[in-house]
């Protein structure tokens, strides 16, 4: 997919309110080999979805060796909204807490105590912590109104050229000579 593609994908307005959700699913494969999709919480910058996490997170080794990842942001109404996001994810491991991670947690209904509590705890717990940030090689909106996943877009296109050739198919029959509405006259 052409970067201009994925720009214009992500620039559409449903894509951009997706983009301001709390959560994501980080799909990679792990250290056996095996698929993981976790929830993980994340923001966009306007060119990037950047995760936090704890330097001692199993998936970090996983990234390492395998850093092509997938991200879904969907909606838990029918009929869904999803984005699907492919990327590779740069790790950044940092002093401190990041401020997008402060950010990304600050959606989250709490009293100023309660935030003012949240933070602390934070800070205490984290003496670092990594950034992984994937930006975008890859997007898909589906809307289920404009926007098909790829599989039912091949159905709905079979199903256009099956009624095609089944009104051609009749079409021709009705232009037969000795049909009924068509071709020439019955004596």
């Amino acid at each position: 997919m052409r970067p201009t593609d994925v720009t214009e994908i992500l620039s559409r307005p449903l894509s951009q309110e997706l983009l301001a959700r709390d959560l994501t699913r980080l799909a990679y494969v792990a250290e056996d080999g095996t698929p993981r999709s976790i929830p993980i919480a994340f923001t966009w910058n306007g060119s990037e979805i950047v995760m936090c996490t704890a330097t001692n997170a199993p998936k970090l080794p996983a990234l390492r060796r395998h850093p092509m990842v997938a991200l879904t942001v969907d909606t838990e109404v029918h009929p869904p909204k999803i984005l699907l996001i492919r990327g590779r994810a740069e790790l950044d491991v940092v002093t401190g807490i990041p401020a997008e991670y402060l950010e990304m947690n600050g959606s989250y209904e709490m009293t100023a105590e309660q935030r003012v509590h949240w933070e602390a705890e934070v800070r205490s717990l984290y003496d670092g912590m990594v950034r992984i940030v994937v930006t975008p090689t890859w997007a898909k909106l589906i809307d289920f109104e404009t926007t098909l996943p790829s599989a039912v877009e091949e159905l709905v296109r079979r199903r256009a050229q099956t009624a095609v050739g089944a009104q051609t198919a009749a079409g021709a029959d009705a232009a037969a000579p000795g049909a009924e509405g068509g071709g020439a006259p019955v004596n």
